[in-house]
């Protein structure tokens, strides 16, 4: 496969037709007519899409777990880790437990995992504490920052995260991204992909929903920013997970736009 082929952009025609055939695609939300120049903002997703997570908090978990003398893979428990955070989330969003702050699920989490795994005794509060700043310290992919910047020449760019504000900040900061705005489900006390997420973001940027692009490598965002009324670009990240991991990029009929990269993104857009 070429370069050039992987880099193509999918319009929401081409994507439709690929997938009309398979079964169960009517009822997916469709691409409307898109026209770029209607767009005015994009906002992005954080983790996965524009940073890297899964490396820095490998690292840091790795670290910590040798100089302890625990004589586990990491990868695997990261894998877990990231699993309760899903978990919560989805409590939260099927209304069986109030809002709580991603970061604070994360270290909720972490506690789960220990004490499953029989390592409680061998971590202070202010060692988990530490280890959950790994969310906080993440690094952008190598087409993150050049791609940003082309496109905040013609764009207005937001986050638009299910990570806290401390996190969201801190993140965007350590990363160096070049954001206008910081958003975050915490500012509608809930998480993508509930419609009160992306009506926030609209709201506080002004705009209507159809003059924003959300981007992102995660079809549930996807398909809830189309459902609310937003553009949307999908941004293949394989590695999201890791080398071993598993992630599905494949098209589908409610994404404007389909590349592998910011900096796809950018020429997609024409900036």
């Amino acid at each position: 496969m070429t370069v050039e082929f992987s880099r193509r952009i999918f319009l929401a025609g081409a994507a439709a037709m690929t997938m009309a055939s398979k079964a169960g695609a009517q009822t997916e939300p469709k691409a409307s007519p898109f026209n770029m120049s209607g767009i005015k903002a994009m906002t992005f997703d954080l983790q996965g899409t524009t940073v890297d997570f899964y490396q820095p908090v490998l690292r840091a978990g790795q670290a910590m777990f040798r100089a302890k003398g625990i004589d586990l893979d990491f990868a695997v428990i990261s894998s877990e880790w990231r699993d309760q955070y899903r978990m919560g989330m989805d409590t939260v969003l099927a209304g069986k437990a109030p809002y709580t702050r991603v970061d604070r699920i994360y270290r909720t989490g972490l506690d789960n995992l220990l004490e499953k795994r029989g390592l409680s005794d061998k971590f202070t509060a202010a060692e988990r504490d530490e280890l959950n700043l790994a969310w906080n310290r993440m690094d952008p992919w190598p087409d993150t920052i050049e791609g940003l910047t082309r496109l905040r020449k013609r764009f207005t760019l937001a986050t638009l995260t299910n990570a806290s504000m401390p996190a969201a900040i801190a993140i965007v900061k350590h990363a160096g991204l070049p954001m206008d705005a910081v958003l975050t489900g915490e500012l509608a006390q809930s998480y993508k992909p509930s419609p009160s997420v992306y009506g926030m973001a609209a709201s506080y940027l002004g705009l209507k929903p159809e003059e924003i692009l959300m981007v992102a490598c995660h079809k549930y965002d996807m398909k809830g920013a189309k459902a609310f009324g937003m553009h949307t670009a999908f941004v293949a990240r394989p590695l999201e997970f890791g080398p071993n991991g598993k992630t599905d990029t494949s098209p589908e009929p409610y994404f404007d736009i389909h590349t592998d990269s910011f900096l796809g993104l950018a020429e997609a857009v024409g900036a």
